[in-house]
Formats: structure tokens, C-alpha cells, sequence
């Protein structure tokens, strides 16, 4: 049985010695990489829940994924493709409100809810240049499957596979019934999977992109 004591003795309690911060660094200087751990070679604290829940609240309301919810709103509206809500004022904000949900549903569970509960980190830790490129692809991808508990142990990503599932099939409720089907969920599980993947392939090689531009700058000066 979890219980929220067990929890604050597991995660809550921090070593000083080691670093514990969210990443304010930005993909291409605009995407959020709240969740990366740029150099695990240095020992890394466990997060707390507190922690996990403000994880989830700056991945929520953040100006890009905002952004990127209207613009997916607006990309359904002119297409009129899922959700169906149909055309005018109204239905975009619909659909904006549906795409905001969908993102905020999907890390309450996965960052929060079930991170906590199952004692996850969600944070992506990096392999980093020395381990090679085919090697660190794999390992990025394998983080959809594979993540590491609060105690540092690797284990299935339950927290997140089934934080999407969960968030997805809650999308039911505000979902109009044309995008309810069983292909329309299917279709939306292979979009979060892929762009989970996606995600970590940028979350690992993007600081060597930027350090080598850094490297060019600094030569030119």
C-alpha cells in the first residue's frame, strides 16, 4: 500500500551535496526542457513531490506549449479534423480548450498523480556524447518504456505510459462523439508516442548542437 508518508520519506528528503534543479534551458531557444537532466554523470537528487507537481504546472501553462495548443486547435478548425466540434468562434475554442486539456490531463497523471504514486522520476536523464550515437538514439528511445525510479533503480514507465493513457481516455469526457472512436484513441496513443520520442531525441543531442554553435561563436569572435 503507497501512502503519502511513505512518499515523503522516499523523496522528499535531499542530500545538499547533490543538485536538484528543473532545467531552464530552451530547445532552439523556444521549446521547454523542464524535464532533462543535462549531465546524470553528477549525482542527482530524487525529486520530492513537490517538485514533480511544479514540473507539471510550468510544463502546463508554458508560452510554447500554449502556443502549440492554439496552433494545433487552428491546424483541426481549418481541416475541421478531430476533435469535431465543426467551424465558427466557438468550435476553435473549443478545440483549444480540448488541446489544452489533453496536455494538462496527460501530465497531471504522468508527472504527478502517478509519479508520485509510484515513487517515478519523470525527468529524462541524459547518456551523454561519450556513450556514442547509436547507442544514446537507443537510449533515448528505450526512455518511453524505461525510466528510473526515485531510488535511482531503473524500472518499466509506468508512470508515464500509463499517466498518457489515462489522460487520453479522460479526453472522452469533453471529446464530442464523431471523436470518440476506438481508431480516433489509437491514433492520439501513437501521436504521444512518437512525440515522446521525438522529445527525448531532442533532449539528448540538442546541448551538443548548441555547444557547437557556442564553439563557432566564440571561434569567430
Amino acid at each position: 500500500m503507497c501512502s503519502f508518508a511513505h512518499a515523503q520519506s522516499s523523496s522528499d528528503v535531499r542530500d545538499d551535496s547533490v543538485s536538484l534543479a528543473l532545467n531552464n534551458d530552451r530547445i532552439l531557444g523556444v521549446i521547454p526542457d523542464y524535464q532533462t537532466v543535462r549531465d546524470s554523470s553528477q549525482p542527482v537528487a530524487p525529486m520530492t513531490v513537490r517538485d514533480k507537481w511544479r514540473l507539471l504546472w510550468k510544463e502546463s501553462i508554458d508560452p510554447f506549449n500554449v502556443a502549440g495548443s492554439a496552433f494545433g486547435a487552428a491546424f483541426s478548425q481549418i481541416h475541421n479534423e478531430t476533435p469535431k466540434y465543426g467551424r465558427g468562434g466557438a468550435a476553435f475554442a473549443e478545440r483549444f480548450g480540448a488541446a489544452t486539456a489533453d496536455l494538462g490531463t496527460q501530465e497531471l497523471f504522468s508527472d504527478g498523480v502517478l509519479a508520485w504514486l509510484l515513487h517515478q522520476d519523470p525527468r529524462y536523464f541524459r547518456k551523454g556524447p561519450a556513450s556514442g550515437f547509436a547507442r544514446r538514439v537507443a537510449y533515448s528511445l528505450s526512455r518511453i518504456a524505461i525510466t528510473r525510479q526515485d531510488s535511482g533503480r531503473q524500472a518499466f514507465n509506468a508512470s508515464g505510459l500509463f499517466g498518457m493513457m489515462l489522460g487520453i481516455g479522460m479526453s472522452n469526457s469533453y471529446y464530442p462523439s464523431g471523436s470518440r472512436t476506438g481508431s480516433v484513441m489509437a491514433g492520439r496513443v501513437g501521436t504521444s508516442l512518437i512525440g515522446g520520442a521525438v522529445g527525448n531525441l531532442m533532449s539528448e543531442f540538442w546541448p551538443d548542437v548548441q555547444s557547437r554553435l557556442l564553439h563557432r561563436k566564440q571561434k569567430k569572435n
